[in-house]
């Protein structure tokens, strides 16, 4: 890789599980409580339009998904109940798997939005990340996110962090639903919606996979490691253990 060109960079492109949030907070706060609510969240909202159609989607991977042989649980339609059982339990069995499908990760952002807007969740971020969005802004990056959950569960999170509401400093929120975040297809989409050339962008992620995709789509990329031992993996250049390292000061 080459070296950071830190004069180049218009626009910050930031991850969120492992980046700015505790990886924690998703697999033992996020996951285990939607999983909990998906049952009476469907049963109360399942003849809801956009909702229907959530479970139309996810009865079309679940058919791709027995096409090719991942055994998911058996989805029978026989009756409105039926259905959502099955639904139910596809839904968690996606969860426990810590799928990308699309159709989960909305649902799982409408649930969490309730928690949310009920107080019972509230976003997490690491402590430089609030610091860090004033710091960036002051000097005139433009803040973007891209993660695989849902746009509304990302505005959620940075809505409500114990520092307060943190959307205001970002410009464009990004999901799946722009692509897979290890495909360079998907980077070079995010570049061209925002009109920067993707060598314009500083993309931070904690993983590997997703920092190689950025770098093949032509994107500066760091790897944000929050174990201060960790060290980089061969290839994939620099590597922070803090905010406080991009553009400090």
């Amino acid at each position: 890789m080459a070296s950071l060109d830190e004069s180049q960079v218009c626009v910050i492109l930031l991850d969120i599980e492992g980046t700015t949030t505790p990886i924690d907070f998703v697999y033992k706060t996020l996951f285990p409580y939607a999983n909990r609510k998906l049952e009476s969240f469907l049963r109360e909202h399942a003849h809801d339009a956009e909702i229907a159609s959530l479970i139309e989607e996810l009865r079309a991977q679940h058919d791709l998904d027995e096409r090719n042989g991942l055994q998911p649980p058996g989805w029978l339609e026989d009756s409105e109940e039926a259905r959502l059982r099955s639904s139910v339990e596809y839904g968690q069995w996606l969860i426990a798997r810590d799928s990308k499908c699309a159709p989960l990760k909305s649902l799982q952002g409408k649930i969490w939005q309730q928690g949310f807007e009920s107080g019972e969740l509230q976003g997490q971020v690491y402590t430089d990340v609030p610091i860090a969005f004033e710091r960036w802004r002051r000097k005139e990056k433009i803040i973007c996110i891209y993660s695989s959950g849902s746009v509304l569960a990302q505005q959620m999170l940075f809505r409500t962090t114990p520092s307060g509401d943190l959307t205001s400093y970002i410009s464009q929120f990004f999901d799946t639903r722009v692509g897979v975040k290890t495909e360079s297809e998907s980077y070079k989409k995010i570049a061209a919606s925002l009109a920067h050339t993707p060598r314009e962008f500083l993309f931070v992620s904690d993983a590997v996979k997703e920092i190689e995709a950025a770098q093949s789509a032509g994107m500066q990329a760091i790897l944000c490691s929050r174990d201060p031992l960790a060290d980089a993996s061969p290839g994939t250049g620099r590597i922070i253990h803090s905010f406080d390292e991009i553009f400090g000061d």
